[in-house]
C-alpha cells in the first residue's frame, strides 16, 4: 500500500496555487509545509485529507519525464469539479471528464496537465 508520493515542481508558489484549487475540489487541503531550512534541501508542501498528507510537492527541477498521478474520488460530480477547478487555475486539458470504457465500464476520469506538464487525474470507478 502506498503511504505517500510526490513530485518536483519548477515554480513552487505557482504550483501550490494550482494544487490548492485543483485538489481542493476533491477534498484535499494543504496540510503541511516545510522550508528548506527544516528539510535540509528544499521547500515542500503536503496535501491530503486531515490529519495526514499523502501527496507532496517539492521545489526543484521537475521530474522528467513528467509524472502521472491519479486521485480516486467518490463520484463523477467530483471528477467534473476537479476538472473545472484545475482548468480555472491554469491547468491544460489532457482529457475532458468522461467515461473511459477501454479501462472498464465505470471508469470516469478527467486529465489535466499541471504547470510543469505532470498529468494529474481525478477518477471515479463507481456507476453513475
Amino acid at each position: 500500500m502506498i503511504d505517500h508520493t510526490g513530485l518536483v515542481v519548477s515554480d513552487y508558489d505557482h504550483s501550490k496555487r494550482f494544487y490548492d484549487a485543483a485538489l481542493g475540489a476533491i477534498g484535499y487541503q494543504r496540510l503541511m509545509e516545510f522550508s528548506a531550512a527544516i528539510t535540509g534541501h528544499t521547500d515542500v508542501a503536503g496535501y491530503g485529507e486531515p490529519p495526514k498528507p499523502d501527496f507532496w510537492l517539492s521545489r526543484g527541477t521537475p521530474n522528467q519525464p513528467p509524472i502521472h498521478v491519479a486521485f480516486r474520488v467518490k463520484d463523477r460530480a467530483t471528477v467534473d469539479a476537479f476538472y473545472r477547478a484545475a482548468m480555472a487555475a491554469g491547468g491544460r486539458n489532457n482529457g475532458e471528464p468522461g467515461l473511459r470504457p477501454h479501462y472498464h465500464a465505470n471508469y470516469y476520469g478527467a486529465f489535466v496537465l499541471d504547470p510543469d506538464g505532470h498529468n494529474i487525474e481525478a477518477v471515479c470507478h463507481e456507476p453513475a
